[in-house]
Formats: C-alpha cells, sequence, structure tokens
C-alpha cells in the first residue's frame, strides 16, 4: 500500500459531465420533451427554464459549467 496513486481530474471532470448529460436527457425524455432541443436551448441562452425540474435534472444542468460542457461535446464531437 506504499504506490501512489494516479487520478486524471480532466478525465474524471468529463466523465462526470457525461454521466450528468445522460442523466439529465433521460429525465426530459421521460416527461415527452424533446431532450436534445431542451439542452441546446438551456447551453445557448443560459435559461434553466429549459431543463425540467423532474428528478433534480435542472439543478444537475445549473451545477455544470456550460463553457465546459460545450467544450467536451465538441471534443466528443472532433
Amino acid at each position: 500500500m506504499d504506490k501512489t496513486s494516479l487520478y486524471n481530474v480532466s478525465l474524471i471532470k468529463r466523465e462526470a459531465i457525461a454521466q450528468t448529460l445522460k442523466e439529465v436527457y433521460a429525465a426530459l425524455e421521460e416527461r415527452g420533451y424533446n431532450p436534445v432541443n431542451q439542452i441546446v436551448g438551456y447551453l445557448i441562452s443560459g435559461d434553466p427554464g429549459y431543463i425540467s425540474s423532474y428528478k433534480d435534472a435542472r439543478s444537475k444542468m445549473v451545477a455544470l459549467d456550460r463553457s465546459e460542457v460545450v467544450m467536451l461535446l465538441l471534443l466528443e464531437f472532433i
């Protein structure tokens, strides 16, 4: 147990953002919304009203830094 553990904070943060997006997406879909439109509306405007409070989706989404979410999405696309 004398070994040093290395953690990639960037990877952990990316995984947390991805997991949150999946949870928010699922909650919006369950409520009958178009999750892509709602999440994009929130990311562009910053208005949390785009995200339902169902299953704490709004509070989860607002806890994320919008610019980090956009950066992660862009990196995944490229």
